[in-house]
């Protein structure tokens, strides 16, 4: 294992007090890890380093060829010290994004000892007021200096990390789901299931579409048909249709979330039946006019669980149940939230205490 270089800052900036006013991803903290790769020298010269702005040419590949990819996760100040929630996973689905995208793999262990050394020096930030976290963000990034659609030779590893605020202040609360029929995000055999930057700018149009009809996120349809559902947005997506949790197969198209794959282990070990297939847009709409679906939820690192209340397509709104949080929906929710600030037992071994 390579060491791991500390640069210390002169001047600390100073912590939020108000921990009711933190938002998601607005402030951040004063160091981030930052390590190198070549294809001469692998990766090398990793540093917990001041958080500050980067340097670029104007022709580094990746603001104009798009190879850049990051992901999400948290620590927790939880019950017993601070832990990590599936860290491990997250860099194993970083390197398979880096595969599809012509990137080097990410050396998985040494990313995961800066992230330790980084959440050591910054574990005062991590703040303590229910619901809050430290969200973590890892980004790859080209930096070749040419203009030339082809693999760079050079790039830039980094983690930053940012105070959060509890996403549901006022509890949990269902939302509403514009169905995006006309534009696609991604399609099979394409880079859907990936963390590319690409697969965001590429929602960007239809989410601000989606607000300005008074919806809080985009429901995607496949591209070839424009029929089955993929994703919401950030997150994944899971119907509750009979008692039995649904949610659409990973094939290829969306994105292999951390936490959806716990709700699937999760909902099993707590008796639910839970099934990975097609679904449609009309057995969507049918069903939850008819009152088979009794329950809908988006889940993802930011929100955990995410109830739904209502879905728009075109003129068409249906209102999924009561339009309130299902039972199953906050059992999960209070079940994943418990094991990952240590309350609940982890019968999977997905938390990660962090010793210092």
């Amino acid at each position: 294992m390579q060491e791991i270089k500390f640069i210390k800052r002169e001047v600390l900036k100073e912590k939020p007090t108000d921990q009711t006013k933190l938002g998601f991803g607005k402030i951040f903290t004063d160091y981030m890890f930052t390590m190198l790769y070549s294809t001469e020298k692998g990766w090398y010269d990793p540093q917990v380093r001041p958080y500050e702005n980067f340097s670029f040419d104007p022709a580094t590949t990746f603001i104009h060829y798009g190879q850049a990819f990051f992901e999400g996760m948290k620590a927790y100040n939880a019950v017993d010290g601070v832990r990590l929630y599936r860290p491990c996973d997250n860099f194993a689905r970083a390197s398979r994004s880096a595969e599809r995208l012509s990137m080097p793999a990410l050396d998985e262990e040494l990313a995961l000892e800066g992230l330790k050394k980084l959440i050591e020096v910054e574990k005062d930030w991590i703040p303590t007021a229910p619901g809050t976290s430290l969200y973590i963000r890892p980004t790859m990034v080209a930096t070749d200096v040419f203009l030339g659609v082809h693999a760079s030779h050079t790039y830039l590893f980094f983690i930053i990390l940012s105070p959060v605020g509890a996403y549901y202040a006022e509890g949990l609360k269902p939302v509403k789901i514009y169905v995006e029929d006309e534009y696609v995000r991604a399609a099979r055999g394409g880079i859907g299931f990936t963390k590319a930057a690409a697969n965001y700018a590429a929602s960007i149009y239809a989410g601000e579409h989606a607000a300005q009809k008074g919806y809080s996120q985009v429901l995607w349809l496949d591209a070839v048909e424009r029929k089955y559902i993929e994703e919401v947005g950030a997150m994944n997506m899971f119907f509750v249709i009979d008692n039995t949790i649904v949610t659409p197969p990973l094939r290829g198209s969306i994105l292999p979330g951390i936490t959806r794959d716990s709700v699937i282990k999760l909902g099993r070990k707590l008796g639910y039946t839970v099934e990975e297939r097609l679904i449609s847009i009309d057995e969507v709409m049918e069903t939850a006019k008819n009152g088979h679906m009794t329950e809908a939820f988006g889940s993802g690192t930011a929100a955990v669980i995410s109830p739904v209340g209502e879905f728009c397509l075109g003129e068409d709104k249906v209102q999924v149940g009561d339009g309130s949080i299902g039972k199953i929906s906050q059992q999960l929710y209070d079940t994943l939230t418990g094991i990952q600030y240590g309350k609940l037992e982890d019968p999977f071994g997905w938390s990660m205490k962090l010793d210092f």
